[in-house]
């Protein structure tokens, strides 16, 4: 899971760090509320993918933005990408993605909080 909101970081980070000027807001901006909640889905639907391999009733990443949340994935783009151009707020959705990932993680584990080894990248 982070791995993935990792990727999402850095590919943003280098594709609008290329460009001098700010990026224009795009006419579908996805609210930052709802790009919150997309990424948190997202980065559970990513999870479950990975530990299990070899099914794939899981939906594609474009299909899911179009049943769930009425987006196609070049509007997540844009979007994303206008985000990312101001990294301190971009930093605060994920930071906000991880928290929720971590609170429902908390209920998973029976209220217990989940310990993290940053070392290894490993939940225990």
């Amino acid at each position: 899971m982070k791995k993935l909101i990792l990727l999402f970081i850095a590919i943003t980070f280098v594709t609008s760090s290329c460009k001098d000027g700010v990026i224009a807001k795009p006419k579908n901006l996805i609210e930052r509320d709802k790009m919150v909640t997309i990424i948190y889905d997202l980065s559970i639907l990513e999870a479950a993918k990975s530990q299990t391999s070899g099914i794939n009733q899981y939906p594609k990443f474009s299909k899911f933005l179009k049943e769930k949340y009425k987006v196609d994935s070049l509007t997540f783009a844009q979007s994303t990408k206008y985000y990312a151009s101001d990294m301190k707020e971009y930093k605060k959705i994920y930071d906000e993605v991880k928290e929720r990932l971590n609170t429902e993680n908390t209920k998973l584990n029976g209220g217990k909080p989940v310990k993290e080894n940053a070392e290894q990248g490993v939940v225990k």
